[in-house]
Order: C-alpha cells, then structure tokens, then sequence
C-alpha cells in the first residue's frame, strides 16, 4: 500500500514497484486516515507512509496501523534528513525510513528488507539518528494519548475547536478539553508554544 499526499509519487513509485515480479500494489491513499482505513480492510504486507501528511500525519497513522494491523511492516517515507521525524515514526513502529529522492536500487532494496522484518535507513539519516538517540531518550510527547497528539496536530494546522470537532466526531466542548489538557501536560502557555512544540515532534511540516 502506497500512503502519500501527492499523486505524482505515489504513481512513480506504483510504476516502479509493478515491474517487479514479487510485487504488487494493492492500494494507493493520499492521507493518514485513509492509510488507517484501507491498511485495516486490507491488511497489506508493507504499507510505504509518507511522514508529513495532512489530517493525519504518516507519524500517527503508523502508530494506529501497527495495532489495526499488527503484521504490516511499514516504511517511512519522507523527503525530510531532519532525526526528529527519523526518531518519531520509528517509535511509532515503523521498520525503516525512505528519503524520497532515493535511488531505485534503495527503494527496491528497503521494501523487500522491511516486508521481511528487517530495517533500513536511508544512509543519509543514519548518522542523525545515533546522534538524535543520544540526546533524546525520552520525549514529552510521550504524555500524550493517541488522541490528544492527533488534537494537537489539528490545533498546530490552524484549525478552529469546531472544525476539530467536526472532522473527530466530538463536541467542541471535548475538544476544549482535550487541548487544555494538552497544554498542562506540555506546560505550554500560548498557541505559538504549541505550534513550535507540534514542529519539533514532527507533527506538522
């Protein structure tokens, strides 16, 4: 399954990977929620997930995918070198991590060691990651439920309560709510704090 915004990558790379006889695209999604949808209805082997996504960041989807469908091995894609969205969607589950500008030989190679379990990193990142590990053994984005960092990326991307809780299903109030308790955990005072801390932790671009 191919997860990407933009529908130019996501057909250069269906092209690519068709003209191998071990593989075989099943779906294509251009957001984190229908990466969610489509990898629990059908289960792919390797879900190829773009990083920054908007709605639902590649970050977060990974992390719901990995308990909708435990055996999808995903490969994060992205056309960011910074550790920080190296580490996040690592954490999340992901196996390996794909600059986009990669070399057909890399992306081929990444999809048949990540199907088989294995990891693989871009050799650009690597060197980012151990140093990124060293300073960062925990995260205050740990303290965050699932459902407060997707209310916080939706907060950092502008989003009023009541589009927040439309697009979640919930009353303005649970949003209200939700984003108070956002801030005290963060010990974040100002919507600018929130939108910095929201950049840093990868969860918008």
């Amino acid at each position: 399954m191919l997860a990407d915004d933009h529908a130019v990558v996501r057909h250069g790379f269906r092209m690519l990977l068709a003209m191998e006889s071990d593989m075989e695209v099943i779906a294509e999604v251009s957001n984190g929620r229908e990466a969610l949808e489509t990898g629990a209805e059908l289960l792919p082997d390797v879900c190829v997930m773009d990083v920054t996504m908007p709605e639902l960041n590649g970050i977060e989807a990974t992390r719901r995918l990995m308990q909708a469908s435990p055996k999808t091995r995903v490969l994060a894609l992205s056309m960011h070198k910074d550790a920080v969205y190296v580490r996040e969607i690592l954490r999340a589950g992901a196996k390996g991590y794909l600059l986009k500008d990669c070399s057909t030989s890399d992306l081929l190679r990444a999809v048949r060691l990540v199907a088989e379990g294995k990891g693989f990193l871009s050799p650009e990142v690597s060197g980012a990651v151990i140093d990124d590990y060293r300073k960062h053994v925990t995260n205050p984005i740990d303290l965050l439920t699932s459902r407060e960092r997707e209310v916080l990326q939706l907060i950092a991307e502008s989003k009023t309560n009541k589009e927040i809780a439309m697009a979640l299903s919930l009353s303005v109030y649970t949003v209200e709510a939700h984003r108070g308790r956002i801030m005290e955990k963060l010990n974040l005072h100002s919507l600018g704090e929130l939108v910095r801390f929201a950049m840093r932790n990868g969860l918008i671009d």
